[in-house]
């Protein structure tokens, strides 16, 4: 069943359509993929046959020939077929090795000086056990509570 579209963008669409096969088939740019040939055929059939190429009316406007992504698709054939090349962010000299990231290294602007290593001692060293460094005696380790005896409780 076909639906109500305004006539101008009918033509308009037809028109873009037709104008991308001819620049296609004159081969100012790289020539169209079987895919891309189909599509262009498909879509015009279904302009001339319906009056718009979609059917379900979240993919554009109910009074469109073209749903939004069939137009971005038709930009692009058009683009190809002219020899215009897709755009985007690329540079133009193709791809450059990414840059080095910015880092800053906080060490190389200090200086540190070398730490002299202890003396070694000459030979076997005695140590006494009072010398050595005593361990603190834990809350667990310390002797038990005392008992004491608070006076003038209960009397037998």
């Amino acid at each position: 069943m076909p639906r109500d579209v305004d006539e101008r963008k009918k033509r308009k669409a037809l028109r873009k359509i037709r104008k991308a096969a001819m620049l296609a088939e004159q081969g100012l740019g790289p020539p169209l993929s079987d895919w891309e040939k189909q599509f262009l055929e498909e879509v015009e059939e279904r302009i001339e046959k319906f009056g718009s190429a979609f059917h379900d009316l979240e993919k554009g406007g109910a009074d469109e020939a073209l749903s939004s992504l069939q137009y971005v698709k038709l930009r692009e054939i058009d683009k190809k077929a002219r020899g215009k090349g897709k755009s985007g962010f690329k540079s133009k000299s193709g791809f450059k090795k990414k840059p080095a990231p910015r880092i800053r290294q906080v060490d190389e602007d200090v200086e540190l000086e070398p730490i002299p290593a202890p003396p070694e001692p000459k030979g076997p060293v005695l140590v006494q056990a009072k010398d050595l460094p005593q361990p603190k005696a834990s809350k667990s380790q310390k002797s038990p509570p005392k008992l004491r005896v608070i006076t003038g409780g209960k009397e037998n």
